[in-house]
This record gives C-alpha cells, structure tokens and sequence, in this order.
C-alpha cells in the first residue's frame, strides 16, 4: 500500500482524492502545527485516523512529518453511489473481514457473480491494498466498494430503502438457498473466527447457514460467500 509521510502532498490528497486514504497515522508525541489541519480535514472528509508512537511512523515511512497516511488501490464509493443505478439491489456487508486475502477473494466473487457493490466498516476491515488488488484478480476495478463508520447503521438504512439484510451464520434457521434472492437484498458475512457481531448479527432480517457434512466445522469465509453469492446469481437469472 503506498504511503505518504509528507505534509504538503499529504493535505493535498485529502483535499483533492479523500476517497483515496484508507487511514491516517498521526504522531502522538508533539508535532508540526499542521497536524490540526490534517486532523480536521480527516474528520470532515470521514477519513480514519489514529494515534501512534513516532517509531512505529519511522519504520512505516522513515522521512515523515508527523503524520503517515495509506492510499487504497482505487478509491472508494459511497453507498448513495452504489444504489444509484441500480433498480434490483444485490449489496454485500463484510463485518470483522480482516485478512486481505479473503477480501480479494470475495470481491473476485462478488463482481463475477453480479453483486452492485461491497461496504466495509471504517474499522475492523482489511484496507484495499496491493495484495487485495492481486488476488481480486482485477475484479476490484469494476466493483464499486464503500465504506461506513457503524455498519449496523448502514443495515438499518438498507431495510428502510426496503432491502432485506440477511445474514450469514452457522446458526441460522434456513439453509442458504431457502430464501428468496430474486428481491432487494444484502448480503453480511462475518469473520471466520468470530462470525457476525451480536449486534450485527441481531439486526439481520433473517439468518441462513450453510450445513456441513465433513469433520471440519467450519468454512474459509471467501468460500462461504461464493456458495452465497451464486445462488443469488442462480436465483436471479431463473426468475421472469
């Protein structure tokens, strides 16, 4: 993921390609007056930032000026953009997905199969970086990605537009292709460790799980989420 440790070319991004900034490093020890601008300018522009110790700023970009921030490989939509055009929506919500070889791998899988586009948390969610970018294996340049502050208040807006948000968990009542995909709806998945967040998790519509039938409990949840994403597409193209 390229980084910028420089403060003029640093506020000129923010001003110009906010989409762009995955997250702001800033130096938690005393630092150049600037900071209060880049701080502040993070904040209207909804741009992550956190404080760190220098060392941690010096052995991520060594020439810094107080400040690190991370550029994504492609900038990042709003949610408003991803529904804009579309009249049938088929979103998918990622809660806790952190390594970026799963969130390539579902991005390759989401665009193959048609989703509208993805939305990450600002927290808790691996970045789109260079190894998401590979492993997407171009997919990630034609699927449109947002990123929210709570995604459970994302969920909650969805199911106001009248888009049925269900979740994806070993404990749900139905089995995955027991729902009715041909209508509006949102895909969330959880961490293959954790699943979904109980608040996650209990803002959901409904819950469906995938039965396994080996001696291994559960599946990587890239694979998971292309079992999910092919019955929607199977779904969709079956109907009228």
């Amino acid at each position: 993921m390229k980084k910028i440790g420089r403060l003029n070319p640093l506020l000129e991004v923010i001003k110009h390609s906010p989409a762009r900034i995955n997250k702001i490093f800033v130096q938690k020890e005393k630092a150049p007056h600037r900071m209060t601008e880049i701080i502040r300018r993070a904040r209207e522009n909804s741009i992550p930032f956190v404080f760190v110790p220098r060392h941690l700023l010096d052995k991520m970009c060594p020439h810094h000026q107080g400040a690190v921030a991370e550029l994504t490989a492609k900038e990042f939509s709003t949610v408003e953009d991803i529904l804009d055009k579309s009249t049938n929506p088929f979103l998918v919500l990622l809660d806790d997905i952190e390594d970026p070889q799963n969130l390539g791998a579902i991005i390759r899988s989401a665009e193959c199969a048609g989703s509208d586009g993805l939305i990450l948390p600002e927290r808790r969610s691996a970045g789109l970086t260079e190894t998401v970018e590979t492993v997407s294996a171009g997919a990630l340049a034609h699927v449109k990605i947002a990123r929210v502050a709570n995604l459970v208040a994302a969920m909650t807006e969805l199911k106001a537009r009248n888009i049925w948000v269900v979740g994806a968990e070993a404990s749900g009542g139905r089995k995955w292709f027991e729902f009715d995909y041909t209508q509006p709806v949102a895909l969330v998945l959880g961490s293959e460790g954790r699943g979904l967040r109980p608040l996650v998790r209990k803002t959901c519509d409904e819950l469906l799980s995938i039965p396994l039938h080996g001696k291994v409990n559960s599946l990587n949840v890239a694979a998971a989420a292309a079992v999910f994403f092919f019955e929607i597409a199977r779904q969709r193209q079956a109907a009228p």
